[in-house]
């Protein structure tokens, strides 16, 4: 019963915008809590309002581009620190884990300063390249390498089996939970960004629905709060979906790494 009251509170929010992208501005003030007539006139005023289909799509190229960066670039660091011996390893990992502890805000200016330096303001590079390493990712990967035997990697290398396919044919298989997981996580963290599109994009054409929803959301008066509650609905919607898809993998990832 506890939980059932829990999750009715938590969902009431997101029902309830459901609910007021149907009404109208008059139905919005009153406090409604049901719509007179459900029409979908809000959510065509969405499209027209702002280039709400441009940034959806700006939001699924930048989010696609990341988890990939993220899942080539992490796993392949994962596999160096776990079966890769050079010197300094444990402390070069110790070191990388360390960035997780400097906030993002800290690292803005000079990342901003490079994108600019290098060309990259309004287009996917600076969107998506600052992110594709993560110290986070490489963390929860290595974890799950850590699981593979050691001895299954040294028959590999007796047998003459390449480090590449070991990675593809062993590695990834094996941790494919996790890296499941990774890629739900960088998928949903990059869809709702915000500050860091809103500084190295200055175009419409380039821009993504979070700052698509602030424009709208600034633009419109009180009266047409059920414009921008349509809006939101078509933005969380592709989220949700995704979440409650791959709510039982990321669980799953996100402690198999640590029951070795």
């Amino acid at each position: 019963m506890t939980l059932t009251v829990s999750g009715l509170v938590m969902v009431f929010p997101i029902l309830y915008a459901f609910l007021i992208s149907f009404m109208q501005g008059g139905e919005v003030l009153q406090g409604s809590l049901w719509p007179e007539t459900f029409s979908l006139v809000n959510y065509f005023s969405a499209f027209e309002r702002v280039p709400l289909l441009t940034y959806l799509w700006n939001s699924l190229v930048v989010s696609v581009l990341i988890m990939a960066g993220q899942l080539v670039l992490c796993s392949l660091a994962a596999f160096a620190f776990v079966f890769i011996e050079f010197k300094g390893r444990e402390w070069i990992f110790y070191l990388f884990i360390s960035t997780m502890m400097i906030p993002w805000e800290a690292t803005m200016v000079p990342n901003f300063q490079t994108v600019q330096s290098l060309g990259w303001l309004n287009s996917y590079a600076g969107l998506t390249i600052p992110f594709f390493a993560m110290a986070f990712g490489t963390f929860l990967l290595r974890q799950q390498f850590k699981t593979i035997p050691k001895e299954l990697y040294e028959a590999s290398q007796v047998a003459g089996i390449s480090r590449l396919r070991f990675f593809t044919g062993v590695v990834l298989p094996v941790a494919k939970t996790t890296m499941i997981t990774l890629a739900i996580y960088s998928f949903l963290t990059a869809w709702n960004m915000y500050l860091w599109p809103l500084l190295v994009t200055n175009s419409e054409a380039n821009r993504t629905v979070q700052i698509g929803l602030k424009q709208m959301q600034t633009q419109e008066i009180a009266s047409d709060w059920g414009v921008v509650m349509a809006g939101v609905v078509m933005v969380i919607l592709p989220t949700l979906i995704l979440l409650f898809a791959g709510q039982k993998r990321l669980q799953e990832g996100l402690t198999q790494g640590a029951l070795k």
